[in-house]
């Protein structure tokens, strides 16, 4: 489809990741939604199918979709989507089902049970939201560990931006069990993390991140991470079938062993 890859062309064209996204944005806001659905079906399809320039576009049209003010354009998505048919669009934008909601609402009570005061930072009194905040934008690697163990997402943003911030540390924080979802929801929607290959694996693995970002995720995930997916008990049988059916249309390639998208 023409219109198809004029999107890619577009965005490829635009060398810097936050431009695609911005971009990307403000093209689906004054786009038909009927229309971008079919775009983003033969964008989606032929990223399934290992089309490299496809792929790649991908990643800032999952950025631009996972931002919270594009929920209600997302749901436009989803029913044309699902009116359709458009498959490949469906398995990019998928919704939880029941059963899954209440899974993910069961994890949520699960870590909300954490005690959600901050850590103790050594200055011998509770800190304010706006200290913490500070201190995440500070370059001192001695407070990182207690910042990471923030319960607030608002310092967690802040600690995103951080320069001395290493993906070790941030896989570390992804990983933990229980995981409140509010904080996975910021790593999943910061693209200077997400697309990291590790990083991006532990948000889809862990049970807490919510499912339509998961979902968005999984769409690109190399193939031997998708077979991790759906050997995971941990998760919801919902996420793990999108990620099943991502795997059984993902076309081979010489790099598969390769984490990165090409």
């Amino acid at each position: 489809m023409e219109a198809s890859l004029d999107l890619v062309r577009v965005l490829l064209g635009l060398s810097d990741a936050s431009l695609r996204v911005a971009w990307a944005r403000d093209a689906f806001r004054t786009t038909d939604a009927a229309e971008l659905a079919l775009r983003l079906e033969d964008v989606a399809m032929r990223a399934e199918q290992g089309e490299g320039r496809s792929r790649e576009a991908l990643v800032a049209i999952v950025d631009a979709l996972s931002a919270p003010e594009m929920a209600s354009f997302s749901q436009r998505l989803r029913e044309e989507a699902a009116g359709g048919p458009l498959l490949a669009l469906d398995r990019l934008m998928r919704q939880a089902p029941k059963a899954a909601r209440l899974h993910e609402a069961s994890e949520g009570r699960r870590a909300n049970k954490a005690p959600d005061k901050p850590p103790d930072y050594g200055f011998g009194r509770p800190l304010t939201l706006g200290e913490r905040k500070s201190l995440a934008r500070k370059h001192d690697r001695g407070l990182l560990a207690r910042l990471l163990a923030d319960p607030h997402p608002d310092v967690i943003r802040g600690l995103l931006a951080n320069p001395r911030l290493t993906e070790d540390d941030l896989v570390a924080l992804v990983a933990r069990r229980p995981a409140r979802p509010e904080i996975l929801a910021e790593v999943a929607r910061a693209p200077r993390w997400a697309h990291r290959p590790r990083v991006r694996l532990a948000l889809v693995l862990n049970p807490a991140t919510p499912f339509e970002l998961a979902v968005l995720l999984a769409s690109l995930l190399m193939r031997q991470d998708l077979r991790l997916v759906t050997e995971s008990t941990q998760l919801s049988p919902a996420l793990r079938a999108a990620c099943n059916e991502h795997l059984v249309r993902r076309h081979p390639r010489k790099d598969d062993g390769d984490h990165t998208l090409q």
